[in-house]
C-alpha cells in the first residue's frame, strides 16, 4: 500500500512501530505534491525543507525513546488564513500576498506540540469569502475528481489536498459551510466544531460570530484525532469555551445504541438534485438498518437562513476588513495624491470583486437608518433559527441532510451570478448561525463520477456523539476512494 493512500490511523501505526519513518512519510507526500499539484492548485506554499527537518527530529526522538506527540510524524496542511510564524499567510489576497505573521495561531501551536509536520498552506477563496475557491487572487483550485469542476469553498485547497493525496490531514475554517461543502465536493470528511470549541486566535477574521476552525481527513477517525489535538480553552480568544480538549478519538469506534436521526422536511424541497436526495435517503436507510429511529422534524425558520447569514456575515466582514487600509495592514497603492486617495486606491487594488461586494453589502446593512431594519432584525431571526434546533434536539440525537443541493458544479458556472452561488449554501449556513457542530462524510457518487456528501448536525458540544454517529455510517458504507486513482 502506498503511504499516501493510508488513513491517519494506519500511518500512526506504521510510524509507532517504526516500519516507516516520519521522513519517508513526509517525502512521499511532498513527492505527490510536486507531481500533481500543478494540475490541482491546492497549495499556495510548500514548506519542504522545514517539514523534512521536523520529520527528522520526530524520528530522532522516537529512536531515542523520548515522548512524542499524538500526531507525531503526520503531515498536515493549513488553510492560508491561519497564521503561521515565519511562513506567509496570504488569505489568497493581493492585500496580504507578502504578509509573514510574527506569531502562530493557537491551532498551529497545538499542532507543533502534537508533533504534526506542516507541509504548507492551502488555497482558499479570498479572505474565505466564496463557495468554489475560484475567488482566490493567487490561482484557483480545481476538484481532484474532475478538473472542470469546483473543489468547493472557501476551504477548497484543504479539501483538495486531502482528496488528492497531498496530505492525510488538513485544517480549514467554516463560516457558512466552508469546511463541509468542499469536503462533500471532494469526497473527504470535513468537520465544523461547535462555535467556541476551537480557538480562533490567529485565524484571520471574516465573520467573527460565525468563523470556526476544523479538520479535514480521509476518514472519521482522522477527523476525531485532529479535533482532539486542536480543541480546548484559549484565554486569548474571548469566545473560546472554558472546557478541556475533546477525547473523541477514544470513543469514535463505539456505535450509538438507541440513535435517533432527524429528517427535516425543509431539507427536501424543490431545487435539490435527485442524485443528492437519493444518496441521503440511502444513508438514512443505512442508519435504519443499524437500529436507528428515524424522526420527522421541522426547522420552520430555515427559510430565512440565507438572508440572515449574508446580512450578519457581510456586516461583520465590513467591520473586520476595515483595518486593511494600506496604513495599519496590507497592500498600499503607489500612486495617490492625498490620504483619502491612498485608502481608496489601496483597497481597490488589494481586494477582489467578491470581497468588495461583501464589504459594501455589510456597510449598507450597518449604515445609519438601516441598522435596525437589516442587521438587528437578522440577529433576532438568528435566535429563532437556534431555537428551532434546540427544539429538534429534544427529540433527536443528530439531523441528517444534504450538504449541497448538487454535486460539484462546473468552474465558472456560478461566478457570473453571485446570488445563485449564495443560494447553494442553503444546507450548511444554519449550523453556523446556531453555533452547532456539523460534519460532511462521503455518501456516494453521482452518475458523472463526482462525490456526494451526507451532512450530520448535532447539539452544541456534542462532537463525540456526532463523530460516533458518522463512524457508524462510514463503517457500513466505507470512505470514498481517493481521487488520484481517477487520473490526478
Amino acid at each position: 500500500m502506498s503511504l499516501v493512500t493510508s488513513t491517519t490511523s494506519e500511518l500512526l501505526g506504521q510510524l509507532a512501530s517504526r516500519s516507516v519513518s516520519a521522513v519517508e512519510v513526509t517525502q512521499s507526500y511532498l513527492d505527490a505534491i510536486q507531481r500533481r499539484d500543478g494540475q490541482v492548485g491546492a497549495l499556495l506554499s510548500v514548506t519542504a525543507d522545514s517539514a523534512l527537518a521536523q520529520a527528522a527530529e520526530v524520528d530522532r526522538r522516537r529512536a531515542a525513546g523520548e515522548a512524542v506527540g499524538a500526531l507525531a510524524g503526520l503531515p498536515i496542511v493549513l488553510k492560508d488564513n491561519i497564521c503561521t510564524q515565519g511562513i506567509k499567510t496570504t488569505c489568497a489576497s493581493k492585500m496580504l500576498k507578502d504578509f509573514v505573521p510574527p506569531y502562530d495561531a493557537h491551532v498551529a501551536t497545538r499542532l507543533k506540540q502534537a508533533d504534526a509536520i506542516l507541509l504548507g498552506k492551502a488555497n482558499l477563496d479570498e479572505f474565505a469569502m466564496g463557495s468554489s475557491s475560484e475567488n482566490s487572487a493567487l490561482g484557483k483550485t480545481v476538484n481532484p475528481w474532475s478538473f472542470e469542476h469546483a473543489a468547493g469553498g472557501s476551504s477548497g485547497g484543504s479539501a483538495a489536498a486531502v482528496s488528492a493525496g497531498f496530505a492525510p490531514l488538513a485544517l480549514g475554517s467554516d463560516t457558512g459551510g466552508s469546511i463541509r461543502q468542499p469536503a462533500s465536493f471532494c469526497g473527504v470528511v470535513g468537520l465544523k466544531p461547535t462555535y467556541g470549541r476551537v480557538s480562533r486566535f490567529g485565524l484571520v477574521a471574516y465573520a467573527s460570530s460565525l468563523d470556526q476552525i476544523g479538520p479535514f481527513a480521509r476518514d472519521v477517525s482522522g477527523a476525531a484525532l485532529l479535533l482532539d489535538a486542536i480543541s480546548g480553552h484559549d484565554r486569548r480568544d474571548s469566545t473560546s469555551v472554558d472546557a478541556p480538549p475533546t477525547l473523541t478519538a477514544a470513543t469514535v469506534e463505539q456505535p450509538l445504541s438507541g440513535l435517533r436521526v432527524g429528517i427535516a422536511r425543509e431539507h427536501f424541497v424543490a431545487g435539490l438534485d435527485p442524485e443528492v436526495e437519493a444518496a441521503v435517503r440511502r444513508a438514512v436507510e443505512v442508519y435504519k438498518s443499524l437500529g436507528a429511529t428515524i424522526v420527522d422534524i421541522s426547522l420552520p425558520h430555515s427559510k430565512y437562513a440565507i438572508a440572515v447569514y449574508y446580512l450578519i456575515a457581510c456586516s461583520e466582514a465590513s467591520s473586520n476588513l476595515a483595518r486593511y487600509d494600506g496604513v495599519h495592514y496590507g497592500h498600499r497603492a503607489t500612486e495617490f495624491s492625498n490620504l483619502v486617495e491612498m485608502y481608496k486606491a489601496s483597497r481597490s487594488e488589494g481586494f477582489g470583486d467578491e470581497v468588495k461586494r461583501r464589504i459594501m453589502l455589510g456597510a449598507y446593512a450597518l449604515s445609519a437608518g438601516y441598522y435596525d431594519a437589516y442587521y438587528l432584525k437578522a440577529l433576532k431571526v438568528r435566535r429563532l433559527i437556534r431555537q428551532d434546533f434546540d427544539a429538534a434536539f429534544q427529540n433527536v440525537d443528530v439531523i441528517a441532510s444534504p450538504v449541497n443541493p448538487t454535486p460539484a458544479f462546473k468552474l465558472g458556472e456560478m461566478t457570473a451570478d453571485p446570488l445563485k452561488m449564495y443560494l447553494a449554501d442553503i444546507y450548511t449556513i444554519s449550523a453556523n448561525l446556531a453555533g452547532l457542530p456539523g460534519i460532511s462524510i462521503p455518501a456516494g457518487m453521482s452518475a458523472s463520477g463526482l462525490p456526494i456528501g451526507l451532512q450530520l448536525l448535532a447539539a452544541p458540544f456534542e462532537e463525540e456523539k456526532l463523530l460516533r454517529a458518522a463512524r457508524m455510517f462510514e463503517r457500513e458504507h466505507g470512505p470514498a476512494p481517493m481521487s488520484w486513482k481517477s487520473g490526478v
